[in-house]
């Protein structure tokens, strides 16, 4: 099945929704308006809010324990800007619906504490995005070329790279660089699924099943 095949699908789905819960549409009474951006921000904020859960904890460990490390660090390299988009529109969306909700002047503290979570992780993201993924792939690509000189990385899991950072110090210095890009990058997307899981607990507060 293509990609627009599966789009068209969950369009489908979420329209046969409508039918089993018309009155959703009509909540709060607030009008189109403001059930159009509710819809929007729970789908822009859950798209995100899984994707990092399953990028963090699920997808990025499987490919780790399964691939070769240059071919699972390929990978990534490949992956991140893709993913850190989709995650910082998605952010961005979820900004932008729930300050139209909870206009500045009127929202509870409450409001202003939760834009300020969702802000958050769409800095987060768009500092990954723009900044610190792009530097941190360079440097990997600029490693492994350093590695495949000496036979290394084509091991699953473990990583021959300790053993011969002994012998050679420039590919040491390029260790502690990388461990830094690397470690500012996790932060940032620490940060961001802190920040969205904030915000999911505000909103499952909101919920009335």
């Amino acid at each position: 099945m293509g990609w627009a095949a599966r789009f068209l699908t969950a369009l489908s789905f979420l329209a046969a929704g409508v039918l089993f819960a018309p009155d959703a549409l009509r909540l709060g009474g607030s009008g189109d308006g403001a059930a159009a951006a509710r819809l929007v921000h729970l789908l822009a904020f859950s798209t995100a809010w899984g994707a990092s859960f399953w990028v963090a904890f699920i997808g990025g460990t499987i490919m780790f324990r399964n691939l070769p490390r240059h071919q699972f660090g390929s990978l990534q390299g490949k992956m991140f800007p893709a993913y850190f988009t989709l995650i910082s529109a998605c952010s961005a969306v979820s900004v932008a619906a729930f300050a139209y909700l909870h206009p500045w002047k009127t929202a509870a503290t409450i409001e202003h504490y939760q834009l300020g979570f969702l802000l958050m992780a769409l800095g987060c993201n768009l500092s990954n995005l723009l900044v610190i993924t792009p530097m941190m792939v360079e440097m990997m690509m600029k490693r492994y070329k350093i590695e495949k000189d000496f036979g290394i990385g084509s091991e699953v899991g473990h990583s021959k790279n300790k053993e011969m950072t002994k012998r050679n110090p420039a590919l040491a210095a390029m260790n502690r660089k990388f461990g830094i890009i690397h470690a500012l990058s996790s932060l940032a997307s620490l940060m961001s699924f802190g920040s969205l899981a904030m915000h999911s607990w505000y909103l499952s507060s909101k919920l009335d099943l």
